[in-house]
């Protein structure tokens, strides 16, 4: 079966200086797509930007303008928009983020601010461009296997849980009250994934251990932001068109195991 094309398309990455971000961004110009990629502007260049198919729009995901913004530039620059992809966010252990009775006011805002306000800001700005255009479009939200499926030992950012939730409910409405309008709407959960984000639990051997069982998938281990790119281009691309509102977990079968590290066979 051949691989799903962009072909043509016009995508907005928010979120594409590293990580499954760029990851994406190379992707996607592979598949044929034109691509703005949206990043902070303490990121500096991403490695593709010199291709003749992407430009950097730099800003910060949590303001309300970068995306609508970005999403105006990249119509400008290509003639069109198409498809969004939003990635930005990150753990918010930074501000303090932690199991429920330890969070303050300032750690729970400041985390769904970065996880889910971004989201908002730039699903909201699609939206609108979409249905001005009278084209359709299609729109992936980057959400969290922590949505559906926690881990309490390890995993205990709980503003985070609930921001990567709240995304999935986001996506989940959007998608039905958009469809009769060609707007799609579809999240990818990935679980631990090899990322700048993720250096603290990969640095831990006693995660590393419980990945092996609970992502038991290719040998058990983290993914590889390449892992999520064929899934990613195919939501964005019109192989999906009869595809909206679904969350699909990308995530070596995190969501599916229990961790243990019993040997089934």
């Amino acid at each position: 079966m051949p691989r799903a094309s962009l072909e043509g398309k016009v995508v907005v990455v928010v979120g594409g200086s590293s990580g499954l971000g760029l990851s994406a961004v190379r992707a996607c110009v592979e598949a044929g797509a034109s691509v703005v990629a949206v990043n902070p502007a303490d990121s500096g260049p991403p490695s593709t930007d010199r291709a003749p198919r992407v430009r950097t729009w730099l800003g910060d995901a949590r303001d309300a303008e970068t995306a609508r913004q970005a999403i105006r530039y990249a119509a400008s620059e290509f003639g069109r928009f198409d498809a969004l992809y939003h990635v930005a966010g990150g753990s918010g252990r930074a501000f303090g983020d932690g199991p429920l009775h330890q969070l303050s006011d300032s750690a729970w805002q400041e985390t769904l601010r970065l996880n889910l306000t971004s989201v908002f800001h730039s699903n909201r700005a699609a939206a609108a461009r979409f249905l001005e255009q009278g084209t359709g479009g299609s729109v992936l939200n980057m959400a969290s296997v922590l949505a559906r499926s926690p881990s309490p030992g390890f995993f205990d950012t709980h503003a985070y849980a609930t921001a990567k939730a709240a995304i999935v409910g986001l996506t989940t409405s959007a998608a039905a009250y958009y469809a009769p309008r060609g707007i799609r709407f579809n999240a990818v959960l990935p679980g631990l994934t090899d990322t700048p984000m993720s250096g603290r639990a990969l640095s831990d051997p006693r995660i590393l251990e419980f990945i092996r069982h609970k992502q038991p998938l290719d040998g058990g281990r983290a993914g590889r932001a390449s892992d999520l790119d064929a899934a990613v281009v195919f939501l964005l691309s019109d192989d999906s068109r009869f595809v909206t509102g679904q969350s699909l977990a990308v995530d070596g079968g995190w969501s599916v195991s229990d961790g243990s590290a019993r040997d089934a066979f």
